[in-house]
C-alpha cells in the first residue's frame, strides 16, 4: 500500500523555542492514525503544517505524491479538516452552512446538494438541516463541523479532538462515522486527549514529545518498545501482617499500601495462580483482585512521564 502522507524532517521554531526538531513519519492510504502528545509537545504545529496552515522552517510534506511547498492548492484538494474550534455560521441554517463550504471547492450546484444530503444523512442530521446552526447542540455542531470537511470527498481527512465536551450520544455516532469512513478507505489523521478513543479507532498512533516523534505503531508494537508490565492489585484483610518469609517466591515483587498488595507483571495469567499460592501459604485474607492490563495510557506515562492532559 503506498503513502499518502509523507513527512520528512520538519523544524519549526516560535521565537527562540524549538516546537518541532525534525519530525519525520509516514501514513499509508486508508490508514487511521492517531497523533498523540502533551499540551506544548509539537502536536498542534504539526497538524497545521501538514494541514496546509502553516509553513516549516526546514523538511517537507508530500501530500497523495504533491510537495506541499510547491503545490499547496493541489494538495488542499486532497485534505478535509476538522478543527477543534467550530467553524460555523450560527445564524444560518445547516444546509446553509454546508452549502457555503461546499462552494469553496468548486462544486457544481446539483452535485453540492446530492453531497449535502448523503453528509447529513450520515451525520443523523436530515431532520434538523433547516434549523439555525444557533439552535443545536453542542454535539450536533461537531456533526456538521465534520459533515462540512467531506462534502469534496476528501482522500485524507486531519481531525483534531472532535469529541471535546459533547455528549455520549453525539461522541457515539461519531465513531461510527468514522469507522464507517475508514472501512470504505478514508485515510484518516486523529489527535485526541482521550486514550480510549486512540485506542479503539486507531491502526497506528505516534506520540510526540518536546518536538519529536518518540514512538510509533500499532499498540502491540508500542507494548512490546516500552516493556510496560501488567499490575495485579490484591485487596486484602491483613497484607500489613505478611510473613514474608512464607512467601520467599514473589516477596522481592510486590509492594504493600493500604491494604493493597501489588505485582507487576509480564504476563498476569502465568504469575496470578503461584501469587495466590503463596498469599494462601501466608494465610493472607484476599477480598478483591485487579488486573490493570497495559493500555495506551500505560504507555504514554512510560514513554513522557505526564499525563496527556499536562
Amino acid at each position: 500500500m503506498n503513502n499518502i502522507l509523507e513527512v520528512s524532517n520538519l523544524s519549526k521554531k516560535f521565537g527562540n523555542v524549538e516546537a518541532l526538531k525534525r519530525v519525520s513519519f509516514s501514513i499509508k492510504e486508508g490508514e487511521l492514525y492517531g497523533l498523540l502528545g502533551p499540551n506544548g509537545a509539537g502536536k498542534t504545529t504539526t497538524i497545521n503544517i501538514i494541514s496546509t496552515i502553516s509553513q516549516p522552517d526546514t523538511g517537507y510534506v508530500k501530500i497523495n505524491e504533491t510537495d506541499l511547498k510547491n503545490n499547496s492548492i493541489e494538495c488542499k484538494k486532497s485534505i478535509g479538516v476538522v478543527p477543534q474550534e467550530i467553524a460555523l455560521y450560527n445564524e444560518l441554517s445547516a444546509y446553509d452552512n454546508l452549502m457555503f463550504w461546499g462552494s469553496l471547492y468548486s462544486l457544481n450546484y446539483a452535485d453540492l446538494q446530492n453531497k449535502i444530503d448523503e453528509t447529513l444523512s450520515l451525520m443523523g442530521l436530515s431532520d434538523r438541516k433547516k434549523d439555525k446552526i444557533k439552535t443545536y447542540s453542542g454535539g450536533m455542531k461537531r456533526r456538521i463541523n465534520i459533515a462540512s470537511a467531506l462534502l469534496h470527498s476528501p482522500k485524507i481527512l486531519f481531525m483534531d479532538e472532535p469529541t471535546v465536551g459533547i455528549d455520549p450520544q453525539s461522541r457515539n455516532l461519531i465513531f461510527d462515522v468514522l469507522e464507517e469512513l475508514h472501512k470504505n478507505g478514508m485515510t484518516i489523521i486523529y489527535t485526541t486527549h482521550y486514550m480510549e478513543e486512540a485506542e479503539r479507532l486507531c491502526d497506528r498512533i505516534g506520540i510526540i514529545d518536546h518536538g519529536n516523534i518518540i514512538a510509533e505503531g500499532t499498540l502491540d508494537e508500542l507494548r512490546e518498545t516500552t516493556k510496560a508490565e501488567e499490575s495485579i492489585n490484591i485487596h486484602t484483610e491483613n497484607s500489613e501482617h505478611i510473613n514474608k518469609g512464607k512467601i520467599e517466591q514473589i516477596k522481592n515483587f510486590l509492594d504493600i499500601s493500604n491494604g493493597v498488595i501489588t505485582f507487576s507483571s509480564k504476563n498476569s495469567g502465568r504469575d496470578l495462580p503461584l501469587i495466590l499460592t503463596e498469599l494462601n501459604k501466608a494465610e493472607v485474607g484476599i477480598q478483591q483482585i485487579e488486573i490493570q492490563k497495559v493500555n495506551l495510557e500505560t504507555i504514554f506515562l512510560n514513554l513522557t512521564g505526564r499525563k496527556l492532559r499536562d
